[in-house]
């Protein structure tokens, strides 16, 4: 079974396909996973695992940490690329996230100042007005849009909030005016007895119309990297991403795939 994967507040660095050198913040819990998705892909696994007992790390508790960990990897010579928002659930749920983006900004500007933030989310807390500010102060604003269609974003994405669906989110990202990065994960299988595919003719429309609409600076595509809570999904291959890729870039949609 797959089960969390973060057992500190701070990790690594590891390498990322996407973004480089990345050393990881994980705000959610150290031996749980708190997420507002339940993601049939999702490498940390399902919620159903538990929150744990360690709760939210603290405000304090993450820079103290992260101070630690830029200072010795400095004082190393250590090569780091970018630092991001990751880990057991979804960042922006901290209840001081905006703090904490603004600690981790002095910090990289005080250890390592070349070197890019990023968040991965996926845009449930897009409605609050904190968490789109502190969004706007990252280098990469990295938001999640699997389908624009609301049968396959719940059925994919398994939102908490059964009211979540697609063009609301979509006019939630258009309101950063360009201002963010756009990441779809593409997969096929079966779920449940269902079938799951975002790379149909209908679900390629649908969101090629939304990048259209969010004109994003840069959209990421990308397929299974790593074991799923879900054992009958299949990767989409490159070459099919690639295909994919073009039809996007055709309507002048800048896409990277990875």
């Amino acid at each position: 079974m797959v089960t969390i994967l973060f057992h500190e507040t701070i990790f690594g660095p590891i390498h990322s396909r996407r973004l480089g050198s990345s050393l990881g913040i994980n705000l959610m819990p150290n031996d749980g996973k708190i997420c507002s998705f339940d993601c049939i892909y999702c490498e940390a696994g399902y919620n159903a695992q538990g929150t744990g007992k360690a709760g939210i790390s603290p405000r304090e508790e993450v820079r103290t940490a992260l101070e630690k960990k830029l200072s010795a990897m400095k004082e190393a010579g250590d090569r780091l690329d970018v630092i991001t928002f990751s880990g057991n659930g979804e960042p922006t749920l901290h209840p001081d996230f905006g703090g904490v983006v603004d600690d981790v900004i002095a910090l990289r500007d005080k250890y390592y100042p070349a070197v890019r933030i990023s968040v991965l989310s996926n845009s449930t807390m897009i409605d609050r007005p904190q968490v789109v500010e502190a969004l706007k102060k990252v280098d990469n604003n990295i938001l999640k849009l699997d389908s624009a269609i609301d049968e396959t974003i719940r059925l994919i994405n398994v939102p908490g909030n059964k009211n979540f669906n697609a063009q609301t989110v979509i006019e939630q990202l258009k309101a950063f005016n360009g201002q963010c990065i756009i990441q779809t994960m593409m997969l096929r299988g079966e779920h449940n007895g269902r079938v799951v595919d975002n790379t149909t003719e209908p679900e390629i429309e649908a969101l090629l119309a939304a990048y259209r609409e969010i004109q994003p600076k840069e959209v990421m595509l990308y397929s299974l990297d790593r074991p799923t809570p879900e054992s009958q999904l299949k990767k989409v291959e490159r070459d099919d991403l690639e295909a994919i890729a073009e039809r996007f870039r055709a309507a002048g949609i800048t896409v990277v795939v990875s």
